[in-house]
């Protein structure tokens, strides 16, 4: 049995301009009546999820305090289940007073709760749309939906709804990763043939992760662990060489240490525009995912997910050290 709706909330065909005025008050009553949402939304790039209509608890140290890569769900809508068929029923019951100010109304509202009258004395629970309003695509991926999906207790989940796999996916478009700070020595200037000694500062835990649970349902972690670095120095491999053997966060200078992380220069930048090469450190974050219902058993194989990339840049001025052999 399904219900359908506009925007998000009921919306009855009804024919006179009154009953088009109770349909918006409708509508303000069942947003109120919405469960709250949440998500995480940053500029640009950095976008993730924003949840509307949703149940779904986002948490985790990588939720927000940090970039994004950008990654967007395949699909910006869901059903999620909801309440039983009494609760349900006495929710709709809730905008009675309202409704029933004049006669066309209380017949309209009537007429629309006894589809939820038949269901309340059975087994099972409604299932209404979610979608991420992060995404252009979202809200009109809802409007397409029913409002209202009755699963009988034993059935499985109507077509769209939420699958842990989109729960892991959410979980995903919230993950973040610190901000790569390069450090460099030397640090203000270098030389041509000079090693620069690259790293970064300030990461903090290599481990960020976030979980996207439905209450009583499921959940889905996602954790990324930063395992490398990768450096581009802005400029050809016949004007510079690379030290890629870096670790997870590059190789701090050390007197007596070798230099194995970093880069060589073997041209002066001053050809270059603004006399610099543009220097850009990616950190490299793998991600994995496991997921589990809710008897605590993780009964989902995940495909993997690409790792998460953030990079930074930083301008090397190269200068050339000049010297004068005399002979005898």
């Amino acid at each position: 049995m399904t219900v359908r709706r506009a925007a998000g909330v009921i919306l009855l065909a009804l024919a006179t301009a009154g009953a088009a005025h109770a349909a918006q008050g409708a509508a303000a009553r069942a947003a109120a009546d919405d469960p709250p949402s949440g998500g995480v939304t940053q500029d640009g790039r950095r976008a993730g999820v924003w949840l509307k209509n949703s149940r779904i608890v986002i948490s985790g140290n990588g939720a927000g305090a940090g970039k994004g890569d950008g990654y967007r769900l395949k699909r910006p809508c869901w059903y999620e289940p909801s309440l039983d068929g009494l609760d349900m029923l006495a929710q709709q019951q809730r905008g009675k007073a309202w409704w029933t100010r004049d006669r066309e109304n209380a017949k309209a509202q009537q007429k629309f709760v006894e589809q939820f009258k038949e269901k309340a004395g059975e087994k099972g629970r409604w299932w209404l749309p979610a979608h991420n309003e992060g995404d252009p695509a979202g809200l009109a991926c809802a409007q397409g939906l029913d409002s209202y999906v009755w699963v009988p207790e034993g059935s499985p989940p109507p077509p769209g709804g939420i699958t842990m796999a989109e729960l892991a996916d959410i979980a995903r478009a919230a993950l973040t990763v610190p901000e790569p700070r390069i450090r460099l020595n030397p640090d203000v200037r270098s030389y041509v043939n000079l090693p620069t000694w690259v790293w970064l500062d300030g990461t903090g835990e290599t481990t960020r992760s976030v979980t996207a649970t439905l209450p009583g349902v499921m959940s889905a972690t996602v954790t990324a662990t930063l395992d490398d670095i990768e450096i581009d120095p802005g400029t050809t491999a016949d004007r510079a060489e690379v030290k890629k053997d870096c670790g997870a966060r590059g190789r701090p200078y050390a007197r007596g240490r070798e230099f194995t992380c970093g880069v060589r220069y073997l041209r002066a930048s001053v050809d270059q525009p603004r006399g610099v090469y543009e220097l850009t450190v990616t950190s490299v974050w793998e991600v994995t995912a496991q997921g589990q219902d809710q008897s605590g058993v993780a009964p989902f194989a995940f495909d993997p997910y690409d790792p998460v990339q953030v990079g930074a840049t930083r301008d090397v001025p190269v200068g050339e050290v000049q010297s004068v052999v005399r002979g005898d």
